[in-house]
């Protein structure tokens, strides 16, 4: 008996198949000329008359044959497609992580499901914000918040002073140069916050993810290597429309 994963296999082929061959087939009934078909012969009036050969022209589509073609080529298509949506309802594997079960019995398309929410959650978990590696970081019980040690830092002030260059004389004024002098005046203590996440929290979170997407993906394969017994749809269907 096929397995489910050889059918998901040769479907795309089938599928791309029956479009080209129902393309063809539209093709082919939409131009009249190739449905067309003369046969004339000529009789001059009498014995004296010009003499002219028959024409004829075959036709070269026939509109049931067109039928008959792409219906064996679709039934073909609607067998395959249902020969994997069967074997669907049936296909289940179990979700294990690390030797423990996560989800018992899980379908095919449910499985898809996963896959495609995992990696959307993936590319998200990465991107969460990281605290800054440069600080020291402890978490606030009072606020639930990361937080530093405070840091003392002084506040100054610039204040003028005068510096005398040369001291006055009975001819020249002093010579008095102008400068700034930090002095401090108080000081801040800060500290910082953040609803940030540790790295060590995110890269927990990443590998989580890659462990279940890993897990999925094997059940999936598991899945797929159900054994699917061939449906026979088309000849129903067409038997009906085109008979």
């Amino acid at each position: 008996m096929p397995k489910l994963n050889q059918i998901i296999a040769v479907e795309k082929g089938v599928k791309s198949k029956s479009l080209q061959d129902i393309n063809a087939a539209q093709h082919k009934v939409q131009k009249p000329a190739l449905l067309a078909g003369i046969s004339r012969t000529y009789q001059p009036k009498d014995e004296e008359g010009e003499q002219l050969p028959p024409e004829s022209t075959r036709v070269q589509v026939k509109a049931e044959d067109v039928l008959r073609e792409m219906s064996a080529s679709l039934t073909r298509l609607f067998d395959v497609t249902a020969t994997k949506d069967w074997a669907n309802c049936t296909a289940r594997a179990d979700v294990v992580v690390d030797g423990r079960t996560l989800v018992a019995d899980v379908p095919v398309s449910y499985l898809l499901f996963l896959e495609k929410q995992l990696t959307e959650l993936h590319a998200f978990v990465k991107k969460l914000p990281v605290l800054d590696a440069a600080e020291a970081w402890a978490l606030d019980p009072s606020t639930d918040w990361w937080k530093t040690d405070p840091v003392r830092t002084i506040r100054t002030k610039k204040v003028p002073r005068n510096h005398v260059k040369a001291e006055a004389t009975e001819k020249h004024p002093a010579q008095v140069e102008v400068y700034y002098e930090d002095v401090p005046i108080g000081y801040w203590t800060t500290v910082k916050f953040s609803g940030a996440l540790p790295a060590r929290r995110v890269n927990e979170l990443v590998e989580r993810v890659e462990k279940l997407q890993q897990a999925v993906k094997f059940a999936r394969e598991e899945a797929n290597g159900a054994e699917v017994t061939d449906q026979r749809v088309g000849d129903a269907v067409f038997g009906y429309l085109f008979a």
